[in-house]
């Protein structure tokens, strides 16, 4: 969790040097949800599908620090060549299949790919994760209904951190209680505390479960906040005053550092594990810096004819 937070921290700082380019979804306070689900699955078969935030996705399933930042950087070690950038990588060694642009799009290939598990001898249960706005896609209802009907083990899982894009969820539906969307169609619904990492690995195992023993889809409910803008450069007018200030104390390195320290970890001790995972990032990005720019010459490569 603190990587990824780091790693959030110095794309930030790249991207206002304009060394990484493009439009950035940054993660920052949303990392209980990335490391809790994965840490329920077997990534050697099962599959994420997130949406354009989708670094802490990467790193949470084992992506290597060093490709990540080269990929976001256009350099030829990214995880993609450099050409999938910020809203666009994939890691298919560590089980994240791409994120995706097109809001709700990851749902309905999700669903495809718990499909294809049932053909390929996997036992493959798969990831669709997306924000509360989302779920209000005509997309995501129905890859929940055909998943629903065939009994396919697909895990959709909302980020709920409480606005989309610009706006409140509050103000876009009448039921707020957004796990209770798959009721009608037969599809399993249940609400976590997404800043609690722990919390969110238990609630994941259990619905990793019932997907994978036949039971059918599983609708996550995931309640976060991000501690940044919706994209880097928002200016955030929509937040009440204070809302920042509250949500910083119940985050995620927050929740889990207190837990720590009531079980009896030194303050040194996390102290010593953040800066480790400080220095992990910090190196990695000047390797990153130092690697060779893609090759623009190769931009129609790996494409289909």
């Amino acid at each position: 969790m603190f990587r990824i937070r780091f790693f959030e921290d110095e794309i930030a700082n790249l991207r206002r040097d304009s060394l990484v380019v493009g439009s950035v979804h940054l993660c920052s306070g949303q990392e209980a949800i990335y490391v809790g689900a994965c840490a329920a699955l077997d990534l050697s078969r099962d599959a994420v599908f997130p949406t354009y935030r989708g670094h802490g996705w990467a790193l949470a399933c084992g992506a290597p620090l060093d490709a990540m930042f080269a990929e976001l950087l256009g350099r030829e070690a990214g995880t993609n060549g450099g050409r999938g950038g910020s809203a666009y990588l994939s890691t298919p060694d560590q089980g994240m299949f791409g994120e995706n642009s097109i809001v709700g799009a990851g749902a309905p290939i999700a669903t495809g790919a718990a499909l294809a598990g049932r053909y390929d001898g996997s036992d493959r249960v798969t990831v669709a994760a997306f924000g509360d706005g989302a779920i209000n896609q005509g997309s995501v209802t129905e890859a929940m209904n055909f998943a629903a009907y065939l009994r396919l083990p697909v895990v959709f899982l909302i980020e709920n951190n409480l606005y989309s894009e610009l706006t409140p969820t509050a103000a876009m539906v009448a039921n707020d209680r957004l796990y209770t969307r798959g009721n009608a169609i037969g599809v399993k619904g249940v609400r976590v505390d997404g800043n609690d990492v722990d919390a969110v690995a238990d609630t994941m195992s259990e619905a990793v479960l019932h997907a994978r023993s036949g039971k059918g889809p599983v609708l996550l409910e995931a309640m976060t906040q991000r501690l940044v803008g919706h994209y880097i450069g928002d200016a955030e007018q929509y937040r009440a005053p204070g809302e920042r200030e509250r949500a910083a104390a119940v985050e995620p390195l927050v929740r889990l550092s207190q837990k720590l320290r009531a079980h009896g970890v030194t303050t040194d001790e996390l102290a010593s594990i953040e800066e480790a995972a400080r220095q992990d990032v910090l190196a990695a990005r000047e390797r990153a810096l130092a690697s060779p720019v893609a090759d623009p010459s190769t931009v129609l490569e790996h494409l289909y004819a």
